[in-house]
């Protein structure tokens, strides 16, 4: 029987004062369940509500109700102090923009969780290299990110969010700033992690082709969850599948 990784029960995020004109619901009751080893996208129109939803389930924003479990943990009862913590050891981030530090090396970079917990330099580099070489950037972990291309920084930035084994990694829009042979490179990477490390991920993404590469996609409309597709036979197959189903839900409004 599988394990439950993070579970979210009835999730409503209001923005401005509930019951007052101006007042928006980015979510409605939402429930998310997530297994280890799961692959999943969130996908929907502008404005659904799907980056507040990851946002909510990662930490960075707090639900108008509902809870929030990640490896029987309540993280929306937990203190700022409390949250960083276990969002730096427990949980892996990618986000569109790659979030390198320019003063440092590609390798610097990706060991830089390792740094900020203190980590045996023996430990830090076994593990870097293991990671870096996985990803084929092991050849470039010595130059800055400004001198290798965007998808080579992307891929960095998901060893990075590997570094600490987290139990489950967050990707919000990770192919959003590259070209689409890059974007094969770092989708590459992911089914790597899931596949070959177990890696739970869950992400945020507009983009068809990147959803494929999941095993299921949740589609979310005005706040609540409208559809689920599983992976069934080929990533081809899949493709075709998404398309029908981002048909179905459709619509657009404002991004939220």
């Amino acid at each position: 029987m599988s394990e439950t990784v993070l579970e979210a029960k009835y999730i409503t995020k209001v923005y401005g004062n509930a019951g007052e004109e101006n007042a928006t619901k980015a979510l409605n009751g939402v429930d998310v369940k997530i297994e280890a080893g799961d692959f999943v996208a969130i996908m929907g129109p502008s404005g659904s509500g799907k980056s507040t939803l990851v946002n909510i389930l990662s930490g960075i924003t707090k639900p108008t109700s509902g809870t929030v479990t990640i490896k029987g943990r309540q993280i929306e009862t937990m203190n700022p102090s409390e949250m960083a913590l276990f969002r730096r050891r427990s949980l892996g981030f990618v986000f569109q923009e790659f979030n390198l530090l320019d003063s440092l090396t590609m390798k610097e970079n990706i060991v830089l969780p390792m740094v900020l917990d203190k980590k045996p330099a023996q430990q830090m580099e076994a593990k870097a290299y293991e990671i870096m070489h996985l990803f084929g950037i092991e050849a470039v972990g010595h130059k800055y990110p400004y001198e290798v291309s965007g998808g080579q920084q992307q891929r960095a930035a998901v060893s990075r969010a590997l570094m600490n084994d987290p139990v489950i990694v967050f990707a919000d829009e990770p192919t959003g700033n590259l070209d689409s042979k890059s974007s094969n490179a770092v989708m590459n990477c992911f089914k790597t992690m899931n596949e070959e490390k177990n890696t739970t991920i869950l992400m945020v993404t507009h983009d068809v082709f990147a959803a494929s590469f999941c095993k299921e996609v949740i589609f979310i409309k005005d706040g609540r969850i409208t559809l689920t597709a599983e992976r069934k036979g080929t990533r081809k197959e899949f493709f075709s599948h998404i398309l029908d189903c981002q048909a179905v839900v459709g619509g657009e409004s404002n991004e939220i």
